[in-house]
């Protein structure tokens, strides 16, 4: 848990701001602003499949250290260089490092966890999302005396991860090295030929979709009300304030609501929907003409959505648990880092997709003057996503029939 709440507050505190560092302080071009940060996200995402398979041969903890240590010589190198070659390599060890060490904290907790892995990863998205929220905030101090004090102070973060990790964290039994003995290509097949868990996979993405919408659409839409200025971005960070302050403190407590009254399957399709349903009042707000300005402009830019990113937030607090103790009992405890690696390079692939597909839908609605359309796509999205795992849900493709139920949460 703290593992994750230091490797969230290390990579906030400095990815925010990499952008305005890229092109303001070294003047690079928009453009090669893209292919760096570009670079980071695919070698992250297009990765994961290789370090969840690393992590299931060599084990889980030396890939959690490796990918600490890389992350902190990647953020070193972005402190210190400003030639172009040098940013791009920093950058996709940055990217690599979340590859390597993503798939094995999770693969770890679940291990870990045992029968109580629905409460497990409620714990751990509280520390996730707290790590979210403090980052960004340690960060703006830091970036004040200097981008490089920024990029040292977040190395160090995932330094002392690194020794920390060594002499303490305890190796799982699966890091004795057996896994070792079975060829790559072996371990791939398995994965791939489990298609129940592609179904899952494939039908998870719209979550991804959605939650990804917080950055995106509803911050596009608080600009496209009020400006970019002082109160847009105010309104921009109470969006996020409101969503992390949310899952702190509600997340452990809606689990275990959930666990006691519902099916794992019930409680994926229940958070999708929510999520679906989140972009409710951003539709319902453009039937209301924009204000010329004062406090009431300011409220119909702000109120619809930070609903929205509260219906996000609750949504995600009740499907996440659920998600990752799914992708355990659909893996069939083998290959589980392999499953958790390329889950993640699929939902990846489908936030690219996704994003492109919004920002269309974006763009189109504003040249046709149909301010209600990617509001009602979204919605659309939530809920096709939800029936889908409700169908999969009914027909038992969720639960494997030599899967134990899931133990009840403690209230």
């Amino acid at each position: 848990m703290v593992n994750q709440f230091a490797i969230n507050l290390g990579f906030y505190m400095l990815m925010p701001y990499l952008a305005a560092h890229l092109s303001g302080t070294l003047g690079l071009a928009g453009w090669l602003v893209g292919l760096v940060l570009g670079v980071r996200n695919f070698s992250q995402q297009g990765m994961f499949l290789v370090g969840g398979t690393l992590a299931d041969r060599y084990g889980y903890k030396p890939l959690i250290v490796a990918g600490c240590a890389l992350r902190t010589a990647g953020f070193v190198t972005l402190g210190l260089v400003d030639s172009l070659p040098a940013l791009l390599a920093a950058s996709a060890a940055t990217g690599f490092a979340g590859a390597l060490f993503n798939p094995a904290v999770r693969a770890y907790l679940a291990a870990d966890a045992g029968d109580r892995r629905v409460e497990a990863f409620a714990l751990f998205n509280v520390f996730y999302q707290a790590g979210i929220l403090l980052g960004p905030l340690v960060g703006m101090a830091l970036i004040g005396i200097d981008f490089r004090v920024a990029c040292l102070v977040s190395a160090a973060v995932f330094g002392v991860l690194s020794v920390t990790q060594i002499r303490a964290l305890p190796p799982r039994a699966s890091d004795e090295g057996g896994g070792a003995r079975e060829r790559i290509g072996s371990q791939w097949r398995n994965v791939l030929g489990n298609r129940p868990f592609l179904l899952f996979s494939a039908a998870m993405i719209g979550s991804y979709v959605l939650s990804f919408q917080i950055y995106l659409a509803l911050p596009l839409e608080v600009r496209r009300v009020v400006g970019a200025g002082e109160a847009g971005t105010a309104t921009v960070a109470l969006l996020f304030a409101v969503s992390g302050l949310a899952t702190i403190l509600g997340q452990t407590r809606v689990t275990a609501w959930c666990a006691a009254r519902m099916a794992p399957g019930r409680a994926l399709a229940l958070g999708l929907l929510v999520m679906g349903a989140a972009f409710l009042p951003p539709l319902a707000a453009t039937a209301v003409p924009v204000p010329a300005g004062g406090a009431g402009r300011w409220l119909l830019a702000a109120v619809p959505p930070v609903l929205a990113a509260l219906s996000l937030a609750l949504g995600t607090m009740i499907a996440y648990p659920f998600e990752m103790d799914t992708i355990v009992r659909l893996s069939g405890d083998r290959h589980l880092a392999t499953h958790y690696g390329l889950y993640n390079t699929i939902c990846g692939v489908g936030i690219t997709l996704g994003n492109l597909g919004t920002g269309a839908v974006l763009d189109a609605a504003r040249g046709a003057g149909l301010s209600a359309l990617p509001w009602f796509a979204l919605l659309a999205l939530g809920t096709a996503c939800a029936a889908a795992l409700h169908g999969l849900h009914r027909a038992g493709r969720l639960t494997p029939a030599d899967s134990p139920p899931p133990q009840p949460v403690p209230a």
